[in-house]
């Protein structure tokens, strides 16, 4: 029967406590929001929603084409340069995701011939961004710069180091001082994804690596998500302008995709500007953070303490994590619930946002409540 197997994954899937299923959430939800991605509560502000209704009205509910036809406003220029700027690179592109954004930067910085160096615990986009490049991968240990330096070595030719800025599932920052020491004994490059980074760390939000002092090196490239801490969606790839260049020309996701909506594309125009404006936002969601943890292990929770707005609470099993995050919803507050396959240790955990505009109140609530639930 075609596709019989299916069935038998599905299985196995259940009894390993690992089915995932969609849960459509109202407009008005009244749950207590800790699982979205939404770090400076910018996804509802009126700026950021009137700046994504005036660019549709301008230029109409899509794109029309991939950018290299009609997909390109001025609007989509706008938002790469002051991205650019605000991050401090030469420029920037923008991708209709974040994950088409780092397809992008992998596949076209890791031709044959070339060496790529992942982190063990990357996101899955970068991770398929690997096995989809020509070059050959060699996946080192997590946050580990000596294992960068041993794998770039031996090896002559190009060579990209590819990391997370702050790792999605515990929220932990890797060590971008230090691998961009041991890439430049390498003359290897570095490129890494800022998707939790920007609008949390960094000067006024302005994301890891400029808070390291790597922004508008010309050996250090950047991916970002415009779907967090902007409250909208999409990616970009920021960079030297040459850089920039060569994805217009060679990057598939680019070429044969369809540009980013213009109502996106003018409500993270939106969202950076009002983070210029209130540049206390990052400061704020990482001071939440850091009580949400605080008050955790007061708790006598297993909790990892945050680099950025990630706070990860480790939990017993999938479906004991399962069934935690459910007790959590039935008690008004919305979590993440990470199992494997997406957690690269096989450690199941509650994932929760530490949003910058959360109250005392709504702290002290949403540790009680995953206080009284937990298993």
């Amino acid at each position: 029967m075609a596709f019989g197997w299916i069935d038998e994954q599905a299985e196995l899937r259940r009894r390993a406590g690992l089915v995932r299923t969609l849960r459509p959430r109202p407009a008005d939800s009244p749950l207590l929001d800790l699982a979205s991605n939404d770090y400076l509560g910018l996804a509802r502000h009126p700026a950021v929603t009137a700046g994504a209704a005036d660019a549709a009205r301008a230029w109409g509910g899509g794109a029309t084409g991939s950018r290299l036809v009609t997909g390109t406003t001025e609007l989509h220029g706008e938002l790469e340069r002051e991205l650019a700027a605000f991050c401090g690179f030469e420029a920037a592109l923008v991708f209709s995701s974040g994950y088409a954004a780092n397809l992008a930067a992998v596949t076209t910085l890791g031709p044959h011939g070339s060496l790529i160096v992942s982190d063990a615990g990357n996101h899955a986009s970068l991770i398929d961004g690997c096995r989809l490049a020509r070059g050959a991968t060699q996946v080192v240990g997590h946050a580990h710069p000596d294992g960068v330096r041993k794998a770039l070595g031996p090896h002559e030719g190009p060579a990209v180091v590819v990391s997370d800025t702050v790792f999605s599932v515990d929220g932990d920052a890797a060590p971008l001082t230090a691998l961009a020491e041991a890439c430049r004994e390498h003359g290897a490059g570095l490129l890494v994804d800022d998707a939790h980074g920007l609008g949390v760390l960094g000067d006024g939000g302005r994301g890891a690596p400029y808070a390291a002092g790597l922004a508008g090196a010309d050996d250090v490239v950047v991916t970002v998500t415009l779907s967090k801490s902007l409250g909208s969606q999409g990616g970009a790839v920021l960079g030297p302008r040459r850089v920039i260049d060569h994805l217009v020309n060679a990057a598939r996701t680019f070429i044969f995709d369809t540009g980013l909506a213009p109502a996106a594309a003018g409500a993270a125009l939106a969202a950076l500007r009002l983070l210029r404006r209130e540049p206390g936002r990052a400061a704020r969601a990482r001071a939440v953070a850091a009580e949400l943890h605080a008050r955790l292990i007061t708790a006598g929770l297993e909790a990892v303490r945050p680099d950025a707005a990630v706070v990860s609470v480790r939990a017993p099993s999938p479906e004991e994590a399962v069934r935690w995050a459910t007790d959590c919803r039935t008690a008004g507050l919305a979590v993440g619930c990470f199992r494997p396959p997406s957690v690269p240790d096989g450690v199941s955990r509650l994932r929760l946002t530490a949003r910058a505009d959360l109250s005392g109140a709504e702290i002290e609530r949403a540790v009680r409540v995953i206080d009284e639930a937990r298993p």
